[in-house]
Order: C-alpha cells, then structure tokens, then sequence
C-alpha cells in the first residue's frame, strides 16, 4: 500500500473519506455530532489544510490522515505537540496495515517538524480505535468526563 501526501485534486477524496469517518464513528458514539459537516464544509476545511505547511493531509486505503502542529501554549511551553486530528482507512483495506502505514507517516513527519510528543483523540466507546492507538505507542495521558442527563436544564442558575 502506498501511503501519499494529499494534492488540491485529492480534495473530494479526502472529504469522501472525512464523510465515512463521521458517519462510522461519530455516527455511532456522539448522537450530536453534526454528520453533514462534511458535505457542507468539507471542501474549503480541507483544501485550506493541504497547502498549509503546518498540515499533514495523507491518503491511502480508500482512507486518509490529517494531522497538524498545535500552535505553541504558554501553559505548556516546552511541549511541541503534534496531533493527529482523524483517520480512516476504508472497510476493504482494515487490518492490513495501511492504519500503521499512515500512522508511522504522520509520525515521522511530527518528528521531522520538532514535536516532542503527539496526541491523538478517540471516542471511549470505540475500543477498536484505543487499541489500535495504544499498539502504535500512544497512551493515556488526559481524560474527558462527560455528564449527558440533561443537566443543564435541571440546574438552579441561582446556585
């Protein structure tokens, strides 16, 4: 498998595969999640992410990989952090190695521009995902609770 760097022509490809990725696992995990974003902003998101040089748009595997470098953060100054924003690979190409192609890509490509360490977000239902991302070396680091009872209605603004 041959893993590339996106060009302005791989454009659609790269929002068919974003479109996927929503549909597959936020579709599944996070019933707000706005699964036409895609659609709608997609084509302008992506375009102006693969001529940034601070972007990595890869694709291989009927899927794709996009990463960035987080600008710097006076809470952390000595953390040069590169994040792997979303990736899919396509349902035929799955367990193949094309995720640990696009992964071992984006991570020499973290390295080349000077990041000390690379996060990546996943859902914590998606237990295929997390053990994917832990056996390609990342682990946890920082947790996301979330309350979904419809708190924010019952709360007393008095309080």
């Amino acid at each position: 498998m041959t893993v590339s760097r996106c060009t302005p022509e791989d454009v659609p490809e790269l929002v068919r595969s974003a479109a996927g990725l929503f549909a597959e696992d936020a579709g599944r995990h996070d019933p707000r999640m706005d699964l036409g974003w895609p659609a709608r902003e997609g084509t302008a998101y992506y375009a102006k992410l693969v001529d940034d040089p601070g972007c990595l748009c890869l694709q291989a595997g009927g899927g794709h990989l996009v990463g960035r470098l987080r600008p710097p953060d006076p809470l952390r100054p000595g953390a040069v952090t590169a994040v792997l924003e979303s990736m899919r690979v396509g349902p035929e190409h799955r367990r193949s190695g094309v995720g640990a192609e696009l992964v071992d890509a984006f991570l020499a490509w973290a390295a080349e521009k000077g990041a000390n360490e690379v996060t990546v977000r996943a859902y914590a239902a998606n237990e295929p995902a997390l053990a994917f991302y832990r056996a390609r070396g990342f682990e946890p680091f920082e947790l996301t609770l979330r309350h979904r009872n419809g708190w924010l209605s019952t709360v007393d603004p008095a309080h």
